[in-house]
């Protein structure tokens, strides 16, 4: 930033716009804060209980005031843009905000692994899913109205809801009343590591958090199982598969 800069008035038009980027940003970062410390100070099923009613009101009031400045219209606190964009588009939008999660998640894990090592980012890694998979279980499940208790056909549905749905490719098998096995068939992550001929990233000690808390914020009878996954040995049809089974 130029030393002449003394206010947000001295700006020009793309420092201004970088500014706008830059006001987004440390909204995100607030609203994130506010949710670790509720869950922190009052636990996650309270936090998780009052993020269902923050984020509607929170977006509706963003998106009612950003449509009143920038001049689009907005219906039940979406922008109407959005609602009407043809089906291909919003099809496409969906893949593209999954593609970027992820590649937020790679940032950050190489960030700490640059600026400390492998096993820190390892560490960080695994915490993370461990708070974000329940929370992305009860988003989920909201969504999708499952109700209290949905058991493995819940489980199921909320699996084809993740963001992870939108860029892997996944499947179930050995379906019985009481379990089902779930395989991840192509995992973004661990195909551009295998076409730089490079071994599959050892993610078992994530995945182990991840599937289990996920399962268990759907339906808390649910038992998770890993069959397999890296570094496990693996056949060439899937990196990983889990077992849920219905106590």
């Amino acid at each position: 930033m130029q030393s002449t800069v003394n206010s947000m008035k001295d700006l020009d038009q793309e420092q201004k716009a970088r500014l706008v980027a830059d006001f987004f940003h440390r909204t995100v970062v607030h609203y994130g804060l506010w949710f670790s410390e509720v869950r922190h100070q009052l636990g996650l099923e309270k936090a998780i209980e009052l993020l269902g009613g923050v984020f509607p009101r929170s977006s509706g009031i963003q998106v009612k005031r950003l449509g009143k400045t920038l001049g689009f219209d907005t219906a039940d606190g979406l922008p109407a843009p959005l609602t009407n964009l043809p089906e291909d588009q919003i099809e496409a939008l969906l893949d593209a905000l999954a593609v970027n999660w992820l590649a937020n998640d790679g940032v950050w894990f190489q960030a700490v692994e640059f600026a400390n090592d492998m096993n820190d980012a390892k560490r960080c890694n695994d915490s993370c899913w461990g708070h974000f998979s329940p929370v992305e279980a009860a988003m989920i499940k909201r969504y999708l109205d499952l109700g209290p208790q949905p058991g493995l056909e819940g489980l199921k549905k909320a699996l084809n809801f993740r963001l992870y749905a939108r860029v892997n490719v996944q499947s179930f098998h050995e379906e019985t009343p009481d379990s089902f096995v779930f395989q991840m068939n192509a995992c973004r992550v661990q195909d551009a590591r295998k076409r730089k001929g490079l071994d599959d990233y050892p993610c078992k000690s994530g995945g182990l958090v991840e599937y289990t808390t996920f399962a268990t914020a759907i339906d808390s009878r649910i038992i998770t199982e890993c069959v397999g996954c890296p570094p496990d040995a693996h056949p060439d049809e899937w990196y990983c598969a889990w077992r849920f089974t219905l106590d």
